[in-house]
């Protein structure tokens, strides 16, 4: 068994890489933006999960994105980010 912390660390991480996977042109248009939605941890309990992209001060037309994910029940959470820079 996966334990609490590293079971929401891991679904922060794969949220990350989800709201990464946008195209450049669907990131840009997006920014700035944030949502929070209910989920479940993959251990069957129910988790908040929020994404937010915003734009990045350094560099320049960068995205920073950032996923939280909270059991808030138990008052524990994990936190993943990514700076995305324009192509070329």
């Amino acid at each position: 068994m996966t334990p609490p912390g590293d079971e929401l660390s891991a679904m922060a991480i794969e949220e990350l890489d989800a709201a990464c996977a946008l195209p450049w042109s669907d990131l840009k248009a997006v920014t700035p933006w944030g949502d929070i939605f209910t989920g479940f941890a993959p251990s069957g309990r129910e988790v908040e999960v929020e994404r937010r992209y915003l734009w990045a001060h350094q560099p320049e037309g960068a995205v920073a994105v950032e996923v939280e994910v909270r059991d808030m029940g138990a008052r524990t959470g994990a936190e993943a980010k990514a700076l995305i820079t324009p192509p070329g």
